[in-house]
């Protein structure tokens, strides 16, 4: 298996070429993380390569092995996986961390989002679940189902006279609108009557305007900023 550095994270790919997703799952109840690390290693395009038990082992464990995806558990008995999620983000930009959690608690959920998680999955999801959330993660898409999403948009406040985004051209806002939807970037690209490649240009840099790390995060600052409403009808 041959191993790269591309955009902060390691690229690992199997023996014809194609590429593995590195995963690092960071609870502190070992038998789980063990138990998932298992299940997700037998999927062919997933590969787990390490397992903490503390988020300072796991932010060590990050800045050694670089994964694509980081599965953080919001209970964390000395800082909680909000905490730990904003220190890999902070560090590894590029890095995509999934939030898991007992309950889907709206207060954890915007903080995770804040944080620049890509997403969360729920305990109780399959294995098959929490791969494609992995897959959907490392694709740079967000793991939230919209229905979620159009409940929690209306809960953020406003930080009042808009900081960031003026420099946001028409077609950003556009695609930012129907993030906030829930749309992936090949829904986007159907409607917009663009290519893929082409709306992965356009949320990179939307991103970057926003300072944010995760389609999510970005949605969230265009919301409290006041650049787009939240969607009434989603």
């Amino acid at each position: 298996m041959q191993d790269e550095i591309h955009d902060d994270v390691s690229v690992h790919t199997d023996a014809a070429g194609a590429e593995v997703l590195t995963v690092l799952i960071i609870d502190d109840h070992r038998m789980f993380a063990e138990s998932m690390s298992r299940l997700l290693s037998d999927e062919a395009d997933i590969d787990v390569v390490g397992i903490a038990t503390t988020g300072a082992e796991g932010v060590q464990l990050a800045d050694e092995l670089l994964p694509r995806v980081v599965l953080v558990d919001f209970q964390m008995p000395e800082q909680d996986g909000v905490a730990i999620a904003g220190q890999l983000k902070q560090r590894h930009p590029s890095m995509m961390v999934i939030m898991l959690t007992g309950l889907a608690n709206d207060r954890v959920l915007l903080a995770a989002i804040d944080a620049g998680c890509s997403g969360f999955v729920t305990k109780d999801r399959s294995a098959s679940g929490v791969a494609e959330a992995v897959r959907s993660a490392a694709a740079g898409e967000a793991v939230i189902s919209p229905a979620l999403l159009a409940r929690l948009l209306p809960k953020l406040g406003r930080t009042g006279p808009r900081s960031v985004g003026a420099d946001l051209t028409d077609r950003e806002r556009e695609i930012l609108g129907l993030l906030a939807r829930g749309s992936t970037n090949k829904v986007i690209a159907a409607e917009l009557f663009l290519s893929v490649n082409t709306v992965r240009n356009y949320i990179q840099s939307l991103l970057s305007k926003l300072g944010a790390h995760s389609k999510l995060e970005a949605v969230s600052t265009a919301v409290r900023e006041g650049i787009i409403d939240y969607p009434s009808g989603t």
